[in-house]
């Protein structure tokens, strides 16, 4: 599968990592690039625009990823050549002052949803074609107020694994990116965002945060022929933040 031939879908893929992604994808010479988003119609419709500017045709596809609306919009594309789940939602807050509906909420959204998309587009995806979910450090390491996005991100990289084997027969590699610290708008909600910012950039040798176009990067490797036998793999792009001890 050529990169001028094919159709994409990035769940949150309207601004941050998820439109760097788009971008990334639609620069290659995708012929489609459809984005999901839940609020913003207006970053939407940026997005689009851009997308539309790189040769390629957007599609916005509205609502909540965990909800059946999605499903159906998502079905409505056709056959995809690539699904990039990176919407992620999630209470922030320490696991002793959680909800059970958040763990629902958070479980949902992030590890749940990507389950669901793929029972949509596996079966017609075309062999060569791609699913990468993006995970983050809170699956495998412990963040302040990150327990329950922690494990959900756990949870995706597990999925991940399990689908890899399941539709590498069909010809259909999946793979997740995991990523250190990104300055985006969804470190807002983090209360200690100066001191993730702050700690990030100190404890990473290559002597810079991760910025969303490496997410990207790697998410156009994982999707390239050159990722043939990269099959249920958490990639993770941190600028070594994770080495040290």
């Amino acid at each position: 599968m050529t990169a001028s031939r094919r159709r994409v879908f990035v769940t949150g893929g309207s601004r941050g990592i998820g439109k760097a992604i788009a971008l990334r994808l639609a620069r290659e010479g995708a012929s489609a690039v459809a984005i999901g988003y839940f609020r913003s119609d207006a970053a939407a419709e940026e997005t689009a625009d851009e997308i539309r500017a790189l040769g390629a045709e957007p599609v916005l596809v509205r609502g909540n990823v965990t909800s059946s609306r999605v499903e159906e919009q998502v079905a409505a594309l056709g056959p995809l050549d690539v699904l990039v789940h990176n919407a992620a939602t999630g209470v922030i807050r320490p696991a002793l002052e959680t909800e059970d509906k958040h763990w629902d909420w958070t479980l949902n959204a992030n590890a749940r949803a990507l389950l669901a998309l793929t029972r949509v587009v596996a079966p017609s995806m075309p062999r060569g074609s791609s699913i990468v979910g993006i995970s983050s450090l809170g699956s495998v390491r412990v963040l302040d107020n990150y327990s329950l996005v922690g494990t959900s991100k756990a949870a995706l990289e597990a999925l991940v694994r399990y689908l890899a084997v399941e539709l590498a027969p069909l010809g259909v590699r999946v793979n997740a990116v995991s990523a250190g610290v990104v300055e985006t708008g969804a470190l807002e909600h983090f209360p200690n965002r100066e001191e993730m910012l702050s700690s990030g950039l100190a404890r990473t040798p290559v002597g810079r945060l991760v910025e969303p176009g490496d997410i990207a990067d790697a998410v156009s490797f994982l999707c390239s022929p050159e990722a043939a036998m990269v099959c249920g793999h958490t990639l993770i792009v941190d600028g070594g933040f994770s080495l040290l001890a």
